[in-house]
């Protein structure tokens, strides 16, 4: 969790939440990309940090959040601040909140902390105290206590404890964003969907050129790059979030915000997506997955090496997601592979961008083509890099001539 802005009270309407703080996380190096989804969607950004954006809207916009964010992790709404130098004052001010409105008491709720305060050794004791005063209260308001646990699949309560300031949120996404539903086959070290889809958005594609995808493991870029070109809701596959099970949830909304979205999706793609990979295990996988997205039939997908990749004219991306290497004997197996990818660059996708998503820069290297951009992503924990290479139609002296 990301501390950011002043100190803030809610503003409680007598009937249900008024407007709040609400804050997105997101994975490190994807917070600009966020930002930008958020103004699109006509929330003013008040602060940004290195993995979270913090707008302001009330319950019901969250909702709307969860359902159209392709970039953002967790959606919190902050419910209350206030300051604690131990656990005893945090349990006081946690059982001042009037739980009993929000989680219900034959419910379950799920505590989530980011905790540094000198009093606390372990944060789990902090989550303890944090249950043990929402439960203690409902019990005391409505004589049942409800049940607690780690899943995250019901109501779930954030709690971000740094020195003396406190701030609990609901985590209104329950698990996860980039959980979306469709990857029932991951494969091996599988790019999240919310890192492909901020990729895709670093790229500047929208759908109205042609996406080529060679060496397409599962099957996450191309079926992001989908869902971007259809204009498709990335959370309609969903049917569990956490504020569906926090006491005023209107359900009604919900459901016309899903109606909505589905409407304002197309139906067929204005481009080509073709998707690649010389392993059938990891290509069946990528249909499978596709087809549980719903857009198996709008993606072409086909079993060959990537230097085989067919690249239709009229232009648009080629992007690549090759392993980086961990073993020296494997980045030197690698290093033709690099290679090869800039002689497939340079032979076959002459007047496309190219892009190599890599936590490997010497390997890079090997490519032998200067890359125009270099943009900083994180794949878990790996520093990784989008590289961008221009691949014109003819020689670079030959582009320079026709702009002139």
């Amino acid at each position: 969790m990301i501390r950011t802005g002043k100190m803030y009270k809610l503003r409680k309407a007598k009937k249900g939440m008024g407007k709040s703080r609400i804050l997105i996380t997101c994975a490190k190096g994807i917070a600009p990309y966020l930002k930008g989804e958020l103004l699109q969607l006509g929330f003013p950004v008040l602060s940004e940090s290195i993995a979270g954006i913090t707008v302001e809207g009330t319950m019901d916009d969250t909702l709307r959040l969860n359902l159209l964010l392709r970039t953002g992790h967790r959606v919190l709404f902050l419910l209350k601040e206030f300051a604690a130098r131990d656990a005893d004052e945090l349990y006081r001010s946690l059982s001042e909140i009037a739980w009993e409105e929000y989680i219900a008491e034959d419910g379950y709720v799920c505590v989530t902390s980011s905790v540094d305060n000198p009093s606390i050794r372990d944060s789990r004791y902090a989550n303890v105290k944090c249950k043990d005063a929402i439960v203690d209260r409902i019990n005391a308001q409505c004589g049942q206590r409800p049940d607690s646990g780690p899943d995250k699949d019901r109501a779930v309560v954030n709690l971000y404890w740094k020195d003396e300031e406190c701030s609990v949120y609901f985590d209104t996404s329950g698990e996860s964003l980039s959980r979306r539903g469709y990857r029932k086959i991951p494969m091996t070290a599988p790019m999240q969907e919310t890192l492909a889809a901020a990729v895709i958005r670093a790229s500047g594609w929208n759908g109205s050129s042609h996406f080529i995808n060679p060496m397409c493991g599962s099957g996450t870029l191309a079926i992001e790059a989908a869902f971007i070109a259809l204009n498709r809701a990335p959370g309609l596959l969903r049917n569990n979030y956490g504020f569906m099970h926090l006491k005023g949830f209107k359900e009604s909304l919900w459901n016309e915000l899903h109606a909505q979205a589905k409407r304002e999706a197309k139906k067929a793609l204005d481009c080509r997506i073709i998707a690649t990979d010389i392993s059938k295990e990891a290509l069946e996988a990528a249909k499978k997955n596709a087809a549980t997205a719903g857009v198996e039939h709008l993606i072409e997908f086909a079993l060959c090496d990537y230097s085989e990749t067919a690249v239709p004219d009229g232009g648009g991306i080629v992007i690549l997601n090759p392993e980086y290497g961990e073993r020296m004997g494997k980045i030197k197996e690698l290093e033709s592979v690099y290679k090869g990818i800039g002689d497939y660059f340079k032979q076959k996708c002459r007047g496309y961008t190219g892009y190599i998503f890599t936590g490997n820069l010497d390997l890079a290297k090997k490519v032998g083509l200067r890359a125009k951009r270099k943009m900083q992503f994180f794949n878990g924990g790996i520093e990784c890099r989008l590289l961008e290479y221009e691949l014109y139609e003819g020689s670079r002296k030959d582009k320079k001539t026709e702009m002139l």
